[in-house]
């Protein structure tokens, strides 16, 4: 059975809203290293200890978002190669901005991004020390895990904060195009309204870039 394209776009236009919000989120908790040790420590611990059903069906929704946009994006470029007569004749549509004509492979590379960072900071699997019992520590008579020594300690590594900051701003090229593409593809925006939706895509790609880097960019100034 074949799946109509239309219906692969959306699916790729809700996955990725899903994955837009989530990178939003994520960047707001990850601020919270600037309150001090106690405040993202506690905030770690928060997620951590919320119900096994609440987190499992948590993580199953981003990964079924995370696996249906790379499906569909895949499948969706490799449909717009094979209705191209000639991949390298002139473009007909020279309006078309570069981020939306590299998504396939700003895409691609967040994927690969995701990897490192999941092995990095998540599963700790790139620095086994970060599991040693020098990584625990104490918040309100209990013993966590102190999320705020593994960022301060990954970051300190040179090559670290800037892969991270380049991969943000590939992430923000990505959301640019994305977001806007997104109110296009389920029918939430017309002519007159586009440019707005443009900008506040451009906008909220900004934001999402400026936060995930202040924390690699402090580290590497101080």
């Amino acid at each position: 059975m074949r799946i109509p394209s239309v219906l692969k776009k959306q699916a790729m236009a809700i996955s990725g809203g899903v994955l837009g919000g989530f990178v939003l989120v994520h960047m707001l908790g990850n601020l919270k290293i600037f309150e001090g040790p106690e405040a993202i420590n506690a905030y770690a611990a928060f997620l951590k200890n919320l119900p096994w059903e609440i987190l499992m069906g948590f993580r199953l929704v981003l990964f079924l978002a995370a696996v249906v946009h790379i499906v569909t994006g895949i499948l969706l470029t490799l449909e717009n190669w094979r209705a191209r007569p000639n991949r390298y004749a002139v473009k007909q549509n020279i309006k078309t901005s570069w981020a939306s004509r590299t998504m396939i492979w700003t895409g691609l590379f967040l994927g690969l991004f995701l990897v490192l960072h999941l092995l990095h900071f998540t599963f700790r699997l790139l620095f086994p020390e970060y599991n040693s019992v020098s990584f625990n520590t104490q918040l309100a008579g209990k013993e966590v895990y102190n999320v705020y020594k593994m960022i301060i300690t990954g970051f300190s590594i040179r090559w670290i904060p800037i892969v991270y900051v380049f991969s943000m701003g590939v992430l923000c090229l990505h959301l640019s195009h994305g977001i806007s593409s997104l109110f296009q593809t389920l029918g939430l925006c017309n002519e007159k309204w586009r440019p707005l939706i443009s900008k506040l895509a451009v906008a909220y790609a900004v934001l999402v870039f400026l936060g995930f880097i202040l924390i690699p960019i402090r580290k590497m100034l101080f």
